[in-house]
């Protein structure tokens, strides 16, 4: 049996949890014009790692999450929303400290704003102390990303170490580049990309601004080959109203998106990442989890703000089912 095979059926072995990620979560504001003329905000919670996790949830997964929470006000709002989507918390640590804010705007051309409060955050100081080996391998697949990296430098360093907990208990490893300029210079950007690449079977970058910032690449293709020669053996490139590619088993497939109305495009990379991954863990191959996770994406994007979009089972897989049997 080829590596790429073995190494993805090795998602299909009796795990505890479905998919664990690692990394912050912020208590999001969100006004339907600017911010500066802003009155009246809607409250809710989102992060990359967590809507994953979230997405992932609402679908069937059984997902895990690794962070820290503030013992500021906003923590039973959190912690209390994060149980109600079914989010295993048993490696969430309260700590003294207070919970990153980020305010999203809507701008009169209609694209969005984003105003962050998070240096110093709860969150901000995860470490490699707040890993569990055991917790880790009890997961089919492990997921983080570059912002986790970005926010400090214990961050950094606790992502190398739950990669190579994963990867030395065999579980499958899942990377979002997510690359923000605004968080960090492109050079260690790379840098750090470069320090966990050689642990990661999954990259999940977005195309083209992203690739182009962060990589220097303008073609679909050498993305993919780019992350296939760092060892990947599974690419799947975002590209918002594109669609998807994904690349798997020396195969590169265009995958069309599925039209949701736009109200707001937060979180939609991240539902994508979480309905992937969830396809993987259910036993679809990643061309299908491909199809669903643009599915999930557009339909994210019907509503505002990170989580309230996040579509659950039912509505995601009619539309998959629906679509598979057009296609035949």
């Amino acid at each position: 049996m080829p590596e790429e095979a073995r190494r993805l059926a090795r998602v299909q072995v009796k795990a505890d949890l479905d998919l664990v990620a690692l990394g912050e979560c912020m208590v999001e504001f969100n006004s339907q014009g600017p911010l500066r003329e802003a009155e009246l905000f809607n409250k809710s919670f989102g992060g990359d790692t967590l809507n994953c996790v979230v997405a992932a949830c609402r679908l069937g997964s059984r997902a895990g999450f690794i962070s820290r929470v503030g013992d500021d006000p906003f923590k039973d709002f959190l912690l209390k929303s994060w149980c109600q989507e079914g989010l295993d918390l048993s490696h969430v640590r309260v700590v003294p400290g207070f919970n990153a804010i980020y305010f999203i705007s809507l701008r009169s051309d209609g694209d969005r704003d984003f105003t962050y409060y998070r240096r110093g955050s709860a969150a901000s100081q995860i470490s490699r102390q707040d890993l569990d080996e055991k917790y880790i391998s009890s997961c089919r697949i492990f997921f983080t990303s570059g912002i986790t990296q970005a926010i400090s430098n214990t961050c950094r360093q606790a992502v190398v170490a739950g990669f190579e907990m994963a990867r030395q208990r065999r579980c499958l490893t899942a990377y979002d580049p997510n690359y923000r300029s605004k968080l960090w210079p492109r050079e260690t950007a790379r840098q750090a990309l470069e320090e966990i690449a050689p642990y990661v079977d999954i990259f999940l970058p977005s195309f083209p601004e992203e690739t182009s910032l962060l990589l220097g690449l303008e073609d679909v293709s050498q993305v993919i080959e780019f992350f296939w020669k760092k060892g990947a053996k599974m690419v799947a490139v975002k590209k918002g109203p594109g669609g998807s590619t994904v690349g798997w088993d020396g195969k590169m497939v265009d995958i069309a998106p599925y039209p949701g109305a736009i109200v707001d495009t937060t979180g939609a990379g991240d539902a994508f990442n979480g309905a992937f991954l969830h396809g993987l863990a259910s036993g679809l191959d990643p061309f299908r989890a491909g199809l669903l996770a643009n599915i999930v994406a557009g339909l994210k994007i019907s509503a505002q703000g990170a989580i309230s979009g996040l579509p659950r089972k039912e509505e995601a897989y009619s539309i998959f089912q629906r679509i598979e049997k057009e296609g035949r």
